[in-house]
Parts: C-alpha cells; structure tokens; sequence
C-alpha cells in the first residue's frame, strides 16, 4: 500500500513540483528534455513490473531529469526510489552498493551545474553517509515490521487454531461457523465426533494421546479435501463442515464403517438451514445430539457389561454347583458298585447314600435360596426385637459350647423396612460362624447402635481371624474353609443385605478374631 502511494502519488508530484520549479528559477537548460524526461520517469516508476530492465532506466531517467531541472530538490527522488529499493528486501551488501550508487549519480550530476569546492565535496560525503544510514534504518524499521507481523499472524492463528493438531480448535471452528452462516445460499453439515475409548489411552500415556490425535487429524483432512472446516476441541472432539451435497454423508459415514479411525466414534449431523438458522441454535442442536447418542451408548454399554456380569457369575455358580454335586454323586456310585459284588445289597451303606442325597437336597435349596432369596415381606420392624430373637435362638446353644454372649441393643422405636425372617436368618448365620470361628470357649459381642440414618449391627468374636487372602474371597459363591461347607452361607447372607439397601462387610485380624457388620437404612417420618 505505501510503495503504491510513493509510485502513484509522491514521484510525480514532486516531479511536477521541481518541474515548475525550474522554470519559475529559470534554471531550465532545456524544457523539452525536462519534460520528456520527467514523463518518462513516472511512467517506468509506475508500469516498472511491464517494462523489461526498468530497474535500471529508473536512476538513469532519474539523472536526465535531474540534469535537465538543475536543482538539488531532486535528492528526495533519489531517497524515494532508494527506500523502493530497500522493500525489495535485496541483500544488505547489494543495498549498500545501491546506495552508494545512487549517491554518487547524485553527487556527479550535481557537480555538473555547481563548482567544484569543498563545501561541495564535503556535502557529496555527507549524502553518502546519508544514503547509507537510510538504507540501515530502513531496513531496521522493515525488519521490525516483518516481524510484527509475523507474531500477529502467529498469534492470530493459535487463537483460532490447536497447537497440537494444526487444525481450528473451538474458537476458529465458532468463527468459521459464523462466517459460513453470513454467506448467502450457504447450506453445509455439521459433523460432530466423539471417540469413546481414547480417554483411556490417553491416560496411560500423554504421548501416545497426542501421537492419536495428530493421526486422526490428518486422516479427516485426507478423506475430506473439499471440508469447509475441521476443528478440535474438548480434548477429543472433533468437528466437521462439511458441504452439503449429495455424498458428503455417505462419504462419513463409509470412513465410519471403514474403521480407519481406529476407535469407536459417536457421532450426529446437523444440517444447515434445513434444520436450523442461526449459529446458536445449529451448536446447541448438535451438542444436545451428540450428547443423548453418547448417553444411548453409554446406556448399552451398561447393559452388556450388565449381561456379560450376570453370564459371569451364572457360569461361576454352574461351576460350583456342578463341583459339589460331583462329590456326593461319585461317592454313591462307588456304594452302587460295591453292592454289585454283595448281590445288590445296599443295606451296609444304606445310611451313607441317605446322608450324600440329604446333602445334595440341602446344597440345592441353598443354591435355589442364593438365586432367589425371595425378599417379599417388606414392612417396618423394629430392629431391637429383631436382634433379641436371634440372641433368644442362640443363647443356649452359645452357652452349651462355653461361650460368652453379650448383647448391646438399639431402642425399639429404631425401625427398619425388612423381611424380618431373612434378616433374623443374616444375624444367626453370623452368630454361628462366630461360634464356629472359637476353638476354645470365647466371647461373642453384638452391638446394635443407630449412625445418622443406617442401624449398624456389629457381631464380633474371639477366635482365630482370618488373614487377607480369604477375606477377598468370603463372600464369593461356594467359597469356604470349612471341611462340609457350602460356601453358599456368607453370598446369601451378602445378597439379603443388599437387597435390603443395605451392607455386610468385615474386618479381621490373625488371632484376634473377626467382626461382621451389618448396615440398613433405618426408616424415617
């Protein structure tokens, strides 16, 4: 803009200006020469990029010119085609040089109409050193301009676009929204993407993440040339604008299919005007879009982990199921072969088959109890009659095995909604294993108090702990330590608490002895 305003505006005016000059001082040795020259000169400054080698007619027209005005007025043309020089950005040797030369045609045409002094001479070394430093400043000053405007244009970009990736990050992709919305007849598609899994990734290794994110970026901007935007935000978001013709969707939603992204995407398409016609109302739309598509996969994704726990824990107890089965059934077979030899006279083990079937009806209504604990009596009771039943079932058979039992009750307006019978069943199968815990005659505490709005019961014992390894496992399905355990006791007890909204939990320590606990959700008004 300036070097036009020089070549368009201030050359020939100040051609003009020495031109009439010279004639009011009538120091013109030749008007025509004046004339042409100066004609000449502004048509070369001004069609220079038209006229082959008119960088070097320029000083010599220049000089003409100058010859023809005899005025030192002329310096400042040769100033302006210098400075035209120096935002040619030419080496610093080479401005130099032309500075140098343009002083000396200067000083050589100058000291054609005046006499040769040494005032003279010094004033020609004056405006050598003159031209010199202008070239220094000149390019000092362009320098600093040049960068400038290379750290606004810097700047510029990393606000409208992602350090990390190179394309617009959530600021440049509202603005290219924005602009695009502003343009008549303007009709594209809003793409938005979400990768499900990369959080993942990215947690365990940031580089990785990043390494993802530059690959995924760069695969968009191969498959989608014709994009009128691509943009990153929100970590692992992206967003696509797309033109809306006839395979821009299809094209999506091919790459989609494809797998080439490498990760589980959820996306939505927004279409603009058809659906919405301002740039709010096309980025809540698509969010809100965005938004329920990942709820619904959320919402799957619960439900398979869901079957997948439940297809888990059946095969589990099939397992188990089928191992304690085998037991019993494999010791009966070996009874049904020893009768063979006896004539089928099954009378010397009669007792013992009748003890493994009883064993398995028992293994298998407890099985039938853990699947289905049949939780349908629901009413409030109060807990304190509730843990007074249990010690009135247990207190004789504590005291026959030499155990001591010391209750702590909660007061009776303490209630809670239960099944009473399977709650009474949880604290007496705690109470027995208790009791079955103490090699020796011990202590059993049960203590009942009310925490902010849960009642928990605590059944401690004073036998031989357990250490950590069988503290991980006692509350699975057909674990247990003791030599005719189900190892059902403990899950069933676990599942009817927590049908009942409530916990069972323990704490252990080798040689000290075990404490259950048990919270429910006491009523309120």
């Amino acid at each position: 803009m300036l070097e036009k305003l020089m070549r368009r505006v201030v050359i020939p005016f100040f051609i003009v200006f020495i031109f009439a000059a010279s004639f009011f001082l009538e120091k013109q040795p030749s008007a025509i020469l004046l004339l042409v020259s100066g004609f000449l000169l502004t048509f070369v400054v001004n069609l220079h990029y038209k006229i082959p080698y008119a960088v070097y007619l320029q000083p010599l027209l220049l000089a003409l010119f100058h010859w023809s005005s005899h005025l030192n007025w002329c310096y400042i043309l040769y100033i302006i085609l210098l400075i035209l020089s120096v935002q040619k950005k030419l080496r610093i040797s080479r401005l130099i040089l032309l500075a140098a030369g343009y002083s000396s045609l200067y000083t050589f045409i100058r000291l054609t109409y005046l006499p040769l002094t040494k005032y003279n001479l010094l004033v020609s070394v004056q405006d050598l050193m003159s031209f010199i430093l202008l070239v220094f400043l000149m390019r000092y000053l362009l320098t600093t301009e040049l960068e400038k405007r290379q750290l606004l244009k810097r700047n510029r970009f990393l606000i409208t676009h992602d350090p990390l990736t190179g394309v617009l990050n959530y600021e440049g992709y509202i603005q290219a929204i924005e602009g695009l919305t502003q343009k008549k007849n303007a009709n594209f598609v809003l793409v938005l993407l979400d990768f499900q899994d990369f959080k993942s990734v990215n947690n365990q290794s940031i580089a990785s993440g990043n390494e993802i994110l530059i690959n995924i970026s760069r695969l968009l901007q191969t498959y989608f040339p014709d994009a009128l935007a691509i943009s990153r935000y929100a970590g692992d978001r992206f967003a696509l604008i797309l033109p809306d013709h006839d395979n821009a969707i299809d094209d999506f939603l091919s790459l989609l299919d494809s797998k080439l992204l490498g990760y589980e995407v959820t996306y939505c398409l927004t279409l603009f005007p058809a659906e919405v016609r301002t740039v709010q109302e096309i980025i809540a739309l698509a969010e809100d879009r965005l938004f329920q598509n990942k709820r619904l996969l959320w919402m799957k994704r619960e439900e398979q982990m869901v079957q997948s726990e439940k297809m888990k824990i059946v095969g589990e107890l099939a397992a188990g199921m089928a191992h304690e089965i085998r037991n019993p059934l494999t010791a009966m077979q070996g009874f049904m072969q020893l009768s063979k030899s006896q004539s089928y006279n099954i009378q010397p083990w009669f007792d013992l088959i009748m003890n493994e079937i009883k064993r398995m009806n028992e293994l298998t209504a407890e099985f039938l109890q853990f699947s289905k604990p049949h939780i349908s009596n629901m009413r409030p009771e109060s807990m304190a009659k509730c843990i007074d039943r249990v010690v009135f079932l247990t207190e004789s058979q504590a005291t026959s095995r030499g155990h001591y039992l010391t209750v702590s009750n909660v007061e009776e307006s303490v209630l809670v909604k239960m099944d009473r019978d399977k709650v009474v069943q949880v604290l007496l199968n705690l109470i027995r294993n208790a009791m079955e815990a103490m090699i020796e005659p011990g202590h059993i505490y049960v203590r009942a108090r009310q925490v902010n709005k849960e009642v928990v019961v605590d059944i401690q014992d004073t036998g031989t702990g357990m250490p950590d390894d069988i503290l991980q496992n006692i509350f699975n399905p057909f674990y247990t330590t003791k030599e005719n355990g189900t190892g059902l006791g403990l899950s069933i007890c676990y599942k009817i608490v927590q049908d009942h909204g409530g916990s069972l939990s323990v704490q252990s320590t080798v040689d000290e002895g075990s404490v259950f606990t048990v919270k429910l959700p006491v009523m309120t008004a």
